[in-house]
């Protein structure tokens, strides 16, 4: 999916063609005349003139996240074993069981390396599809709850332990420690990322802009939230009823939260690692 049809490697300035296929720019422009008609590499579709090449971003940015993982590294530190494996395996007719059961070692490896491979290139080029939707949000100020500190761009909290004296309002928190975007939406999709690196205690996610704001407030599903949360600094929860103990593999930096409105579907990712954390559904 990310290797170029004609030199075979990694793309590089991946450009598309009219027919729909991507190849690296140099490669099309070495495969072309000057000038005069020309045929696609891969479909053989024919055109009177070369097309106008386009960058095609979207695979841009699959091949940068891509080269940034550690997946390349997997692949050679893996292909580096086996040869090790291999060279360290005389054949002799006593030790044929050995090499057999060798081979099946490296047969097994590559196997699971082949399905973490797939299962990590398919997380990310997940995030990247929804990270398409991407909106910023910032905060209400008063939505607030009295507790709360806001940055001036709105687009920070922390708590201070000490109730401020706020005029009261409808819109606003008066007991638990809750703000709100002032981004609202009522169909479509979207995303956004929120940063809860040094965090050891937070619940985020989306809710309804009917949700209750005065006196005791349970960030669940049936009362308008669709939320996670982390307590005691590693315990990470689904905010359900009963809640849901979510079997971390590290610690989030930053959570990335998407929405499909008409699909009834809630979605958190570790924004870092590609990382589904868990999806709210209907």
């Amino acid at each position: 999916m990310l290797r170029c049809s004609i030199c075979l490697e990694v793309f590089s300035e991946p450009v598309s063609f009219p027919s729909g296929h991507n190849f690296c720019k140099h490669c099309i422009c070495a495969a072309w005349a000057p000038e005069g008609p020309c045929t696609c590499p891969l479909c053989n579709s024919s055109y009177d003139r070369r097309p106008k090449l386009r960058v095609n971003y979207l695979l841009l940015e699959m091949v940068s996240q891509f080269r940034r993982s550690s997946l390349p590294h997997m692949v050679e530190d893996m292909r580096l074993k086996v040869q090790e494996i291999q060279g360290c395996v005389e054949l002799s007719d006593t030790e044929v069981h050995r090499e057999r059961a060798v081979g099946l070692q490296v047969a097994r490896a590559l196997s699971e390396l082949e399905k973490h491979l797939l299962s990590e290139v398919s997380s990310r080029l997940e995030l990247l599809r929804v990270k398409q939707f991407v909106v910023e949000v910032t905060l209400d100020p008063d939505t607030a709850a009295p507790r709360l500190v806001l940055s001036e761009d709105l687009k920070q909290v922390h708590d201070t332990d000490v109730r401020k004296k706020l005029p009261d309002s409808p819109l606003r928190f008066d007991r638990y420690v809750n703000v709100l975007g002032k981004q609202s939406f009522s169909s479509g999709r979207f995303y956004f990322e929120v940063q809860v690196k040094g965090k050891t205690d937070w619940t985020l996610g989306v809710a309804q802009e009917s949700i209750n704001r005065k006196g005791e407030v349970t960030a669940t599903p049936i009362n308008g939230f669709w939320c996670i949360m982390l307590r005691n600094k590693e315990m990470y929860l689904a905010c359900t009823v009963p809640s849901v103990l979510l079997p971390l593999q590290r610690a989030p930096q930053k959570v990335g939260v998407f929405v499909d409105y008409g699909e009834g579907l809630v979605s958190f990712y570790d924004a870092d690692s590609a990382d589904l954390l868990f999806s709210f559904s209907g």
